[in-house]
C-alpha cells in the first residue's frame, strides 16, 4: 500500500524538482537591498525631523527634556493625522519598517484600527479594537520593564 505522501505524488505526476522550479516561477523576487535602503532612508529622516523640531522647541525657550517630550507629542499627532488622511500608509508601502519602528509606527498601529472599525461604534469598534495591534507591545514592554526593575531593585544596581 502507498503511503499518503505518494499517493499525492502520483496524483499530481511532478517531481519535487519539478515543484521547486514551479515555486521559484510563481514567487515574486526580494528587494531586499532597496527595501532596506528605503526604511534606512525614511527613518532616518522621521529621526531627523525630530532632531530639527526638539532645536526648535529649544529655541522657543524649552529645556532639553522638555523639548524631547514635546516632540514625542508632536510625531505621534503627525502620524495619527497622516494616518486618518491615509498619507501615512502610502509612505509606509515605500519606508517599510522604516516607519515601523520610530514611534510614528506605534500612533500608526493605534489609529489604523481605530479607523477601520469605526464604523462599528465607539464602544464595540474603536475602543475594542484600537489597541489590537498595538496592545500586545504595551503587554511585552511593560511586563519587561516590570521583569527588569525587579532584578535592578533585587541586585542593588540602582
Amino acid at each position: 500500500m502507498a503511503s499518503h505522501k505518494e499517493r499525492n505524488v502520483d496524483c499530481l505526476k511532478i517531481t519535487e524538482q519539478e515543484y521547486s522550479q514551479m515555486t521559484n516561477q510563481a514567487s515574486p523576487n526580494s528587494k531586499c537591498w532597496r527595501n532596506a535602503l528605503f526604511a534606512f532612508l525614511i527613518g532616518g529622516l522621521i529621526c531627523v525631523i525630530g532632531q530639527i523640531l526638539v532645536n526648535l522647541y529649544q529655541q522657543t525657550g524649552l529645556s532639553l527634556q522638555d523639548a524631547r517630550c514635546a516632540v514625542s507629542v508632536t510625531l505621534v499627532g503627525l502620524s495619527a493625522v497622516l494616518t486618518a488622511l491615509h498619507v501615512y500608509d502610502n509612505i509606509a508601502k515605500v519606508a517599510g519598517a522604516g516607519t515601523l519602528v520610530p514611534i510614528t509606527g506605534f500612533a500608526n498601529a493605534v489609529v489604523s484600527p481605530a479607523i477601520e472599525f469605526k464604523a462599528e461604534g465607539f464602544i464595540m469598534g474603536i475602543g475594542a479594537k484600537m489597541f489590537v495591534i498595538a496592545g500586545p507591545v504595551l503587554v511585552y514592554g511593560i511586563t519587561a520593564s516590570v521583569i527588569y526593575g525587579i532584578i535592578v531593585y533585587v541586585f542593588g544596581l540602582y
